[in-house]
């Protein structure tokens, strides 16, 4: 098993390209906000999440309609866990992210190969 581990940032941040001649299995995406949790919410911060088919540019209607998270609110000092589903990715598919401000997420994959 392997692990990738980067910020997200406002603009799109590609966190995961699968190499040439590989096949990756996605187990799980955590996302965590780390700032400390506020009763008013000035830490909460909104991701997007796009998984992008090799040849594809990210989007989020056809023909690339590859969004599979849309503005999720992640509040100061929570994380967000995505392993119910499994995603197994060809060569050339990526995973790209962004945040709005405050830029405050960072994420965790982890996966293996088949």
């Amino acid at each position: 098993m392997a692990i990738i581990n980067g910020q997200i940032s406002i603009a799109d941040k590609t966190l995961l390209t699968v190499p040439a001649s590989k096949r990756y299995a996605i187990t799980t995406i955590l996302v965590c906000n780390t700032q400390p949790e506020d009763t008013g919410g000035t830490n909460d911060t909104q991701l997007d999440l796009h998984v992008v088919p090799s040849g594809q540019t990210k989007g989020n209607s056809d023909p690339n309609a590859n969004q599979i998270l849309n503005n999720l609110k992640i509040a100061g000092g929570d994380t967000f866990t995505f392993d119910t589903e499994k995603l197994v990715l060809e060569a050339g598919d990526k995973i790209i992210t962004a945040s709005q401000s405050p830029a405050n997420l960072v994420a965790t994959i982890s996966y293996l190969e088949v």
